[in-house]
């Protein structure tokens, strides 16, 4: 089985084909939030903090840090983040930029193995990339687009990823250390989008073996009732095979697909995660009638 290990200094997230579903948080993110953009760019991370908390406390098991903001010093700013991050909580992170410096002065900071997010199948993004990924120890996020763009073929898409796996050999990179995003599109543009996604989903982990993620709120883009839509979406994809997801846990609907699902694949021993979370407390002073009502009398 292929197995992914992502780390900070004190915890350890395994994402693989026999394991729990893996929920990163997508919320420490500036674009399309002006507020949270403006403070991090003035070096104010307490709603960084407070979503990386919030994140957490919903079930998150790892955390997702972009600082792509516009006309910012982004390098210092990630670098920033992912250390206040780390100082608040334990969980494993993704290092979220397109800009290959960003990578470096975020990855140069982190304590443990990250997961890069991401790599594209361009050449001179993979001959940038892959060997920064390859210093630093890194799993790496290989996104099926290239040169050409988003093919809506899955057929194109999964030779975008192949050949980003056979790349990342090339620098000492395992498969196993390779997450392929398949790319989710707006199912309410392309109506096949999901079952575009679910067939390139299960010949990843047939084929190339390798686990799978996606920006998973992408699917509902521009429906009502999102949330609806995603965790139908999550419960089909983790069906299919996939392992992991970019996503927001702090909509109920969301965790309670990613628990259900785990139940249902048997990654959830005695359904014992579900239980903590969803078992209702006993009614206050219950416990001490019931002692009462059982004690023997005479």
């Amino acid at each position: 089985m292929t197995t992914t290990i992502i780390s900070s200094a004190t915890k350890e997230v395994r994402i693989g084909f026999d394991q729990r579903f893996v929920v990163i948080g997508e919320r420490i993110n500036p674009t399309g939030r002006k507020i949270l953009a403006e403070e991090m760019k003035n070096g104010d991370y307490s709603r960084v903090e407070a979503d990386a908390l919030a994140q957490v406390a919903a079930g998150a098991h790892m955390l997702d840090v972009n600082a792509g903001i516009p006309l910012a010093d982004e390098p210092r700013i990630l670098a920033e983040a992912i250390q206040l991050v780390q100082s608040v909580t334990d969980v494993p992170l993704s290092i979220d930029s397109s800009i290959v410096e960003a990578l470096e002065s975020g990855l140069s900071v982190y304590q443990g193995k990250a997961l890069v997010n991401s790599v594209t199948g361009e050449d001179e993004v993979l001959e940038r990339v892959l060997p920064l990924v390859a210093k630093y120890g890194a799993a790496v996020v290989a996104i099926s687009n290239d040169e050409t763009g988003i093919s809506e073929d899955p057929n194109e898409r999964f030779k975008v990823a192949k050949k980003i796996v056979e790349r990342a050999a090339d620098y000492g990179i395992s498969h196993e250390d390779v997450v392929v995003d398949p790319l989710v599109m707006p199912i309410g543009a392309i109506n096949q989008a999901g079952v575009q996604v679910m067939e390139l989903v299960r010949r990843l982990r047939t084929e190339l073996k390798v686990n799978t993620t996606c920006g998973a709120s992408n699917v509902s883009f521009g429906l009502p009732n999102r949330n609806g839509v995603n965790a139908a979406f999550l419960t089909m994809a983790m069906g299919a095979g996939m392992t992991s997801a970019i996503t927001s846990p702090l909509h109920a609907e969301v965790m309670q697909a990613v628990r259900g699902g785990d139940v249902m694949m048997g990654h959830d021993p005695d359904c014992a995660n579900w239980i903590r979370a969803y078992r209702e407390p006993a009614p206050e002073g219950a416990g001490g009638r019931r002692g009462r009502a059982g004690r023997r009398r005479g």
